[in-house]
């Protein structure tokens, strides 16, 4: 996954502070619809800085895009699919199956917790590949 960063500072073991403009899924078309509220959102975080970027500079960074696609299954594709069990499974108890098909949903969201967690202590590395032209 790439996307553009400006280098804020550079930090003394060599890596870049950057900022980067914080994207919606619609591709940032807000004024289209404004509905999304990640207008103007700047994330800042920490990169390799292999290329020797300065302060000032525009960048593009990269990461992997394996933790990301990890993430939405986590937090989309297993609650569902849990919740989808525990109801089908107990249709014979009648009014009882709503009720154990959203246990079973928030069962499902535990391991998002537990991933988000983990990514809260090891955070993606993201490495500076290049200058924006």
């Amino acid at each position: 996954m790439q996307r553009k960063a400006t280098v804020q500072t550079i930090l003394a073991d060599g890596r870049a502070e950057l900022a980067v403009q914080r994207e919606s899924a619609c591709s940032g078309d807000c004024h289209h619809c404004g509905g999304c509220g990640t207008v103007g959102q700047t994330l800042r975080l920490t990169a390799e800085n292999p290329i020797g970027a300065q302060k000032g500079d525009v960048v593009y960074i990269s990461s992997e895009s394996a933790p990301v696609l990890w993430a939405a299954a986590l937090v989309y594709t297993l609650p569902l699919l849990l919740f989808l069990a525990g109801y089908l499974l107990s249709m014979r108890l009648g009014a009882w199956a709503a009720a154990i098909g959203a246990a079973a949903f928030l069962l499902g969201l535990l391991p998002a917790f537990a991933y988000n967690r983990h990514v809260k202590k090891q955070p993606p590395v993201y490495k500076i590949i290049g200058f924006v032209k």
